[in-house]
């Protein structure tokens, strides 16, 4: 049974070499649009971080301001 699960996986080909099998303009294409796509992906959660940066430092300094007004 370890021989036969061995023997499979002597055989499974690695990513790269399934690439390989691709024109590499084909590739090229490909990569580019997945690193576009994480880059946006990325884009968008730095907005999200911003937003809420900018929505915490209002909230802390009214706080603060509030609880200076009324000490």
């Amino acid at each position: 049974m370890g021989i036969v699960i061995l023997a499979l996986l002597a055989k499974t080909t690695t990513m790269l070499d399934s690439l390989a099998d691709y024109p590499r303009w084909f590739v090229v294409a490909c990569a580019t649009i997945v690193l576009a796509v994480v880059l946006w992906i990325g884009m968008k959660l730095l907005k999200l971080a911003l937003w809420l940066l900018i929505g915490v430092v209002l909230v802390v300094g009214l706080g603060t301001a509030v609880w200076f007004f009324l000490k």
